[in-house]
């Protein structure tokens, strides 16, 4: 088995209370790097912050598989924060963000 196969994924999190749409049941959810035009529409302040509001039109831009905002809207804010300190991190600078490992390691 390739040791790179268990490693967890950072950019993925497993809900603690999935989502259920119609007989679906999404129970981890992967995001990506957002481009800049994927930010339209919400402040880059409010997603500092982690606005609910613009994690909701952002996070469905980014999502594996992908939500709705209305998923966004009825997700665990257990969930919500995770999903969005994942996302914290794609805003980071690489000197930010290495630094940050460095003091975690």
């Amino acid at each position: 088995m390739d040791a790179g196969a268990t490693e967890k994924d950072p950019n993925t999190h497993t809900l603690d209370f999935p989502i259920v749409r119609g007989k679906q049941t999404i129970t981890a959810v992967t995001l990506r790097r957002p481009e800049s035009g994927e930010l339209r529409g919400t402040s880059l302040s409010d997603l500092v912050n982690l606005d609910v509001s613009a994690l909701q039109k952002v996070l469905p831009r980014i999502s594996t598989p992908t939500l709705t905002e209305m998923d966004v809207a009825k997700i665990d804010p257990a969930d919500l924060v995770q999903l969005g300190g994942i996302f914290m991190g794609f805003l980071m600078p690489k000197a930010v963000k290495s630094k940050l490992e460095s003091l975690n390691a």
